[in-house]
């Protein structure tokens, strides 16, 4: 898990380094300019003290103070020449995460920019820019300033070296090790903060049907077991980011503890009292101030940014599908399972579906019949994870449905409702909606498989479009998509029942599960199993099974038989 999170970071900030070295090249020799006053500071004061002030040569004293004044006005102006380096760096990253996320929502999201790809674009995108160039600043810091300690202790006095760098390695390591602790819990969070948009988001939006259909209890509840799951985490990863403070006591203050004991012995071993005081000032200017801004930076910024880039990255990647059918291999197979499936539209409505268990196993095709109003389009909308059961799950691949990322879902899962989605375009840019790298042979293939006879460059005026038209292409679209579980509720509605047999048979030769939601008789006919709904349990079975043994089922075969 740890090294999940990491990975991409460090990726990126390879990348970032291939990019352009010279610009890290350039921030290198300007550190080092601006770590200069680390490095005179203690034997500034050792030297205005022994040589100066302890000696009645004030004049002196304050030449020594000079010269580091001068080292921090050259410390000053290296600064000014590291930011421009710095914006250097991170800019084209800023660039390069926008176009991916962009290209994440378009192609993957099913074209709506959700909440969280909103989310993801201006926060996320941003908190990547702002904390990766607060890293590298923080990482510049500590390295070239505790360099530049060292070697002053070395010149100065180096038999305290041990003194200062020993705790300083011990608060390092225990920082690092709680950072680890604190990457989890820092996911943690990100994702629950995701949560509380897109929760918020669904409110917002549906408030309306909300409180048309009584159903505000009910949502508020929701809403706040959200909101209290984004508390708890945030809770956690301030409990942890607290514990730093020890690193930086044991880091930052022990060292110079050690050195106020220690000066006593090195006095008698021939060390000046401005020896001891620069030793100290090295401690307390140097590694304290380096210490204390890693461990803020990385315990702060740094967390921010691992999980955010694993967040951006993740969610908006698209891996390529294997062929044209979108083949994947999961750990879990591609199973579809809905355990005691309870949903109920408001809190004192009755349920539409109540403690329905389902298994549809990879490959399976099944048809869902029943009276109209029963439930099957909620049951579909529910399996393709568009709405939240009251009570039970629905796992795809072994994992539950909430928890997969909504881009990660599209690739998984496709739903074709009554009403088809055609958008002002051409042919090939709507059939490619969900597979952007599909080849023209591909386009082809899938628009012959579902009938579709309009040249793929045919810019494509939506409203000019009869019904049918748009439900094929949609179909052609769904065909052609990596998704292996396909979802019809009534999607062939408007074709003649030609066209709907050569469409479910297109479908039904395809790797991957079929769900339809029959609006003929022949669809159940086709179909290898068939789900009866009645509102109060639900039957699975084969045609001539259900014929047998469902009455609701005889009666339907003979109201559609009439």
């Amino acid at each position: 898990m740890i090294g999940e999170l990491l990975r991409p970071t460090l990726r990126l900030a390879g990348s970032t380094v291939r990019r352009d070295p010279r610009h890290f090249a350039a921030l290198g020799f300007w550190s080092v300019v601006e770590a200069l006053p680390a490095f005179v500071s203690g034997h500034a004061v050792a030297r205005a003290i022994d040589d100066g002030f302890a000696v009645g040569r004030p004049g002196v004293g304050m030449a020594w103070l000079g010269a580091f004044a001068v080292a921090a006005v050259c410390g000053a102006a290296a600064m000014g020449r590291i930011v421009p380096r710095l914006g250097a760096i991170v800019e084209p990253l800023r660039d390069a995460l926008v176009r991916r996320v962009v290209r994440g929502a378009v192609e993957g999201g099913g074209g709506r920019a959700g909440s969280a790809v909103v989310a993801r674009l201006t926060q996320q995108v941003e908190l990547v820019r702002d904390s990766f160039a607060g890293l590298i600043m923080v990482v510049r810091d500590f390295a070239f300033t505790t360099a530049s300690t060292v070697a002053g202790l070395l010149t100065l006095l180096p038999i305290t070296v041990p003194l200062v760098v020993a705790p300083l390695v011990v608060a390092v390591a225990l920082f690092l090790r709680l950072l680890l602790v604190t990457v989890p819990r820092q996911r943690e969070l990100v994702l629950s903060e995701e949560a509380v948009a897109d929760e918020a988001g669904a409110v917002v939006a549906g408030v309306r049907d909300i409180v048309a259909c009584g159903a505000e209890e009910a949502i508020a509840t929701r809403a706040g077991h959200v909101v209290d799951a984004q508390a708890t985490a945030a809770r956690r990863v301030a409990t942890l980011t607290a514990m730093s403070t020890l690193c930086l006591a044991v880091g930052g203050w022990v060292p110079v503890i050690l050195l106020l004991i220690a000066a006593p012995w090195l006095l008698s071993g021939g060390a000046s009292t401005g020896d001891v005081l620069g030793a100290a000032v090295f401690a307390l200017y140097g590694i304290q101030p380096a210490l204390r801004s890693l461990v803020h930076g990385l315990g702060g910024t740094g967390l921010r940014l691992v999980v955010t880039v694993h967040r951006l990255l993740h969610a908006s990647g698209r891996p390529e599908p294997e062929g044209w059918t979108g083949r994947q291999v999961w750990q879990h197979g591609n199973d579809v399972t809905a355990t005691r499936l309870t949903f109920a539209y408001g809190p004192r409505a009755e349920p539409v579906i109540r403690d329905l268990d389902l298994h549809l196993p990879d490959g399976d095709h099944v048809a869902v019949v029943g009276p109209s109003g029963i439930g099957k389009s909620t049951l579909a909308l529910l399996l393709a994870g568009q709405l939240r059961p009251d009570r039970g799950a629905v796992t795809l691949a072994g994992a539950p449905l909430s928890g997969f990322d909504p881009a990660d879902l599209v690739r998984r899962r496709v739903l074709i409702p009554q009403e088809a989605y055609v958008f002002t375009g051409t042919l090939a840019d709507n059939l490619a909606y969900h597979r952007h790298n599909a080849t023209r042979q591909e386009l082809t293939g899938a628009a012959a498989a579902l009938g579709v006879t309009r040249d793929l460059d045919e810019i494509l005026d939506p409203a000019a479009l009869t019904q049918a038209e748009r439900q094929l292409i949609a179909l052609a679209r769904a065909y052609l998509s990596p998704a292996r579980f396909v979802i019809l509720d009534e999607a062939t509605c408007h074709l003649d029942p030609a066209a709907e047999a050569r469409a479910e048979e297109a479908f039904a030769g395809r790797p991957g599960t079929l769900l339809v939601i029959a609006h003929r008789m022949s669809s159940a006919l086709r179909a290898r199993r068939v789900l009866v709904l009645d509102g109060v349990r639900a039957e699975l079975g084969t045609h001539e099974e259900l014929l047998a043994g469902s009455p609701l089922y005889r009666d339907l075969v003979g109201h559609w038989s009439g």
